[in-house]
């Protein structure tokens, strides 16, 4: 497509001279933009692709694919509905449980916090929980009639295996004098550290029979959760479940009950596209601008190219190629440090961290304890097609510009 003595112009016109030093700044300035442009757009989209990735897996870790609640509080046929429910194909596992707020309190600190009821089988079965055991033992909550709490509440209210913690009901019970709250003690029997604020801080695990006795909930449960093979079924499987019940019980999966915070990252993800490819586009301008002084100081050669014979043809794909190779060579570089930065982006931060001694990921904030990015190629591949579309299209003016020259005009200029 382009000749040897395109190429070779083309190059000479993208080396710096004395003369037109403005003109080189304008294209170093030019390169940095698209390649920071390009750079910026991948680790960008890799880390909120990291970020909606780590927060999926530790929703469904911790939390069922779907969850049937009852509008009265009780679900009273729920082992007939359990084995009706996992005999649905796609179901992999149905597990009652008993769920409720409390106040928790021990050491003179007190935090709210959701206690679910859930057997010791079921509960060995959540792999995030189950394999994320920091101090103590599963079994011994069976054996101590004890409960798992989340590292962050563990260090919060100093508590360690063996520690007494208080739950405190927001219902009450009637005694002769006055309605009290509900209180009872539990021994810590484990505690847990999914990587996730909200539950580290915030949940409880407990027997579902020790639940049922604290809550009231006498021989039933207030909740039915669901596991199946794919979670991308999960709205699917959840609108049979519901016919099942005969619409009698609320059916929500995953998808739904966490649908304003993921619909949330998804337009968070277009619009920082946008604004990141703008700064593409801005770096274009200046190719644009670069080129254009380019085309005025290189008046007379242009002329003198013409009158040796270079068509116009040859001249519009000489500094198209020159103003090309700039966004070519910035995309390419933008690619590289793009991606080598989001593949590293945990050493990274801590690197970072710990030179200037500033928390740059607060896990309270950012709900994770730890950075992570996930480089998806076909994000990585559009975000270097629209850099190279804007990179072809921003010199097109400019080389037409140069084209259009006319021979006389430039040696008389």
């Amino acid at each position: 497509m382009f000749s040897r003595f395109e190429r070779l112009i083309a190059y000479r016109y993208l080396r710096s001279k004395r003369k037109e030093g403005f003109v080189s700044v304008m294209a170093i300035f030019s390169f940095i933009g698209i390649m920071l442009g390009v750079a910026a757009l991948i680790i960008v989209m890799s880390v909120m692709n990291g970020f909606h990735t780590e927060l999926v897996k530790r929703i469904l870790g911790v939390n069922a694919h779907i969850t049937i609640m009852s509008n009265s509080g009780l679900i009273d046929n729920y082992q007939q509905l359990s084995e009706d429910i996992s005999k649905i194909a796609g179901v992999v596992k149905v597990s009652p449980v008993v769920r409720g707020q409390v106040l928790a309190a021990a050491n003179n600190q007190h935090s709210g916090a959701v206690v679910q009821g859930i057997s010791l089988a079921d509960l060995k079965k959540k792999p995030l929980i189950a394999g994320n055991i920091k101090l103590g033992n599963l079994d011994d909550m069976a054996e101590w009639g004890g409960i798992a709490i989340g590292s962050r509440m563990s260090k919060a209210m100093n508590l360690l295996p063996g520690d007494i913690i208080r739950f405190i009901s927001p219902k009450t019970t009637d005694t002769f004098v006055m309605k009290i709250p509900r209180m009872k003690e539990y021994k810590v029997a484990a505690v847990f550290d999914v990587g996730m604020t909200e539950y580290d801080s915030s949940f409880i695990f407990m027997p579902i029979e020790l639940a049922k006795i604290f809550f009231e909930t006498e021989k039933s449960v207030n909740a039915i959760e669901i596991f199946v093979d794919n979670p991308d079924n999960a709205e699917r499987l959840s609108k049979e479940i519901y016919a099942l019940t005969k619409h009698k019980y609320d059916v929500v999966d995953w998808q739904r009950s966490n649908e304003g915070f993921f619909n949330a990252l998804k337009t968070e993800r277009v619009v920082m596209f946008i604004i990141l490819t703008l700064i593409i586009v801005i770096a274009a301008f200046n190719v644009i601008s670069g080129m254009v002084m380019l085309v005025i100081v290189k008046g007379k050669e242009i002329a003198i190219l013409r009158t040796m014979g270079a068509s116009r043809g040859a001249i519009l794909r000489i500094f198209f190629l020159t103003g090309a190779s700039i966004g070519v060579i910035g995309t390419i570089f933008g690619y590289i440090l793009g991606v080598s930065f989001a593949l590293n982006i945990e050493e990274i931060r801590q690197w970072v961290q710990g030179f200037t001694g500033t928390n740059l990921f607060d896990p309270v904030v950012y709900y994770l304890s730890h950075l992570t990015a996930d480089v998806k190629a076909d994000q990585v591949t559009l975000v270097v097609i629209v850099s190279l579309i804007i990179s072809f299209l921003a010199p097109i003016y400019p080389a037409w510009r140069a084209a259009k020259t006319n021979p006389a005009d430039g040696v008389r200029g």
